[in-house]
């Protein structure tokens, strides 16, 4: 599933080759992509024990969230994803979430906390709550009712 969306990464990354027919296979593959992304992101929350560091889930909802995060950076499914139920409080709680997870124990999400000495961790959670904030960014941008929102 990593793989796969991975792939889907590049695919919707790569601006040259967005047709409007692939356009629209990508907004349809959106609403699938938004319901696992909020059916799963409480599983991120996992990482934050040593042992569960190659959680599949957590894996799959990290990657889940950088295509959504590539999704609403196009302006072709930028709008249908904003106005997409849920996906903007599911995205907000989840910061919410992570920022108390952060906290309480070791803060894997933020690459300003990653650091021991010299050594730097390199965990999959990474960098995870600067993409909920960017998801938050285009999932408001030019759209005030999601401004209102948060």
């Amino acid at each position: 599933r990593v793989t796969l969306l991975e792939l889907m990464m590049v695919k919707v990354s790569d601006k040259n080759s967005f047709a409007s027919e692939k356009s629209n296979v990508f907004v349809r593959h959106a609403d699938f992509l938004a319901v696992c992304f909020q059916e799963k992101c409480g599983a991120v929350l996992k990482l934050t024990a040593a042992a569960d560091a190659e959680d599949e889930e957590a894996l799959v909802t990290i990657r889940l969230l950088d295509v959504l995060c590539e999704m609403t950076s196009n302006n072709g499914q930028l709008e249908h994803l904003q106005a997409f139920p849920g996906l903007l409080e599911t995205a907000v709680d989840t910061l919410r979430l992570t920022h108390l997870a952060g906290k309480q124990a070791v803060n894997i999400f933020t690459a300003t906390h990653a650091v021991t000495g010299q050594e730097e961790i390199s965990h999959p959670a990474m960098g995870f709550k600067s993409h909920l904030i960017r998801l938050i960014g285009n999932l408001c941008y030019r759209n005030k009712e999601n401004q209102d929102k948060v």
